[in-house]
């Protein structure tokens, strides 16, 4: 087991690579999105990607980014994300210090970061980003505002294409229709501002709701939970509410 730690500024980007252990790839701050074979992520403060050896992956950075690494021995067959809980995190930190000093990270230490990443929640944070050259441009300048809130005939005007040919063409990419990405990735990038302490209507305004109670049934449709009790528990414990 070994430990990384890189700190990246706003829109720096790490090219296609690959390790030869897994790589658990935290979020101690910012946000990272990340593209691999296995599919793309929003990965937030708080959560942490599970890659497996072997799969190329590039990562952009949203904001300024504190990014945290173990490489592990523990073989998974494909990309997931977790909830990293005050533990897991106190475990992944130490590690990039005790690094930076030189030091190996010790029998305990390992044993403790294996029975977490064992029992640690699963999270839906998958954002299908579409191949179309065209599409993944206007996909990744939506990732960039997401408070923006064109119509869909709105959106194939820039396209220069009809809504029914970008209806079809968003299907045929992400396997969702417009609005459904649209309101998906919202929900996702929100989880930055919302462990960042910002107040929930703020966070809504943010990321083109009117309301907090629009805003709020939206996050508990697609994630499970309100981003209330979302908010308090990553603020109060570094881990995300079980559904």
């Amino acid at each position: 087991m070994q430990a990384l730690g890189m700190d990246y500024r706003h829109g720096e980007v790490v090219a296609s690579h690959c390790h030869a252990e897994d790589q658990l790839m935290y979020a101690a701050n910012g946000v990272m999105r990340v593209y691999s074979d296995g599919g793309n992520w929003v990965i937030p403060r708080g959560q942490a990607l599970w890659i497996p050896a072997g799969m190329s992956h590039e990562v952009r950075m949203q904001g300024e980014v504190s990014m945290r690494t173990l490489l592990l021995g523990s073989h998974v067959t494909r990309c997931h994300v977790i909830a990293v809980s005050g533990l897991l995190r106190e475990l992944i930190l130490a590690g990039s210090r005790m690094l930076q000093r030189d030091e190996p990270l010790g029998e305990h230490a390992r044993a403790l970061i294996q029975r977490e990443l064992e029992t640690a929640e699963r999270i839906d944070a998958y954002v299908p980003v579409p191949q179309h050259a065209r599409l993944r441009a206007w996909c990744e300048g939506f990732l960039e505002d997401p408070a923006q809130d064109l119509t869909l005939e709105q959106c194939g005007a820039q396209l220069n294409m009809s809504a029914r040919t970008l209806a079809r063409l968003f299907q045929r990419e992400v396997g969702m229709s417009y609005g459904e990405w649209r309101a998906r990735t919202r929900m996702i990038l929100s989880q930055q501002c919302l462990a960042d302490g910002k107040p929930i209507l703020n966070v809504a305004l943010e990321h083109g709701y009117q309301s907090a109670s629009a805003f709020a049934a939206m996050f508990k449709r697609i994630l499970g939970y309100n981003p209330s009790a979302w908010q308090i528990s990553v603020l109060g414990t570094g881990t995300a509410p079980t559904h």
